[in-house]
């Protein structure tokens, strides 16, 4: 049989759980923060992608899947033409 008055208790100092209590909170803090922004990758350059005003051949903006009505691109920056093209083309 154990001895019951045997077993020590431990002690925690009153600056060793602030501290504890401290570093909870950041961490709950950066997890909130990180779920309520969503992330956004990068847009890659026009120049990058061969971007041009100009459709090729039946390829074009507006019947790509990355575009975005008017004038805007999912992948690439700035605004682009419906009737543009570049290399990144994905029929829809």
């Amino acid at each position: 049989m154990t001895n019951v008055r045997n077993i020590t208790s431990v002690q925690v100092s009153r600056r060793s759980l602030l501290g504890g209590a401290i570093c909870a909170s950041g961490a709950a803090t950066m997890l909130v923060a990180a779920g309520t922004q969503p992330a956004q990758a990068a847009k890659i350059s026009q120049s990058v992608v061969k971007y041009q005003d100009s459709p090729k051949g039946e390829q074009k903006c507006s019947n790509c899947k990355l575009f975005t009505a008017p004038n805007a691109c999912q992948t690439v920056d700035g605004t682009v033409s419906p009737d543009g093209w570049c290399m990144i083309y994905q029929k829809a």
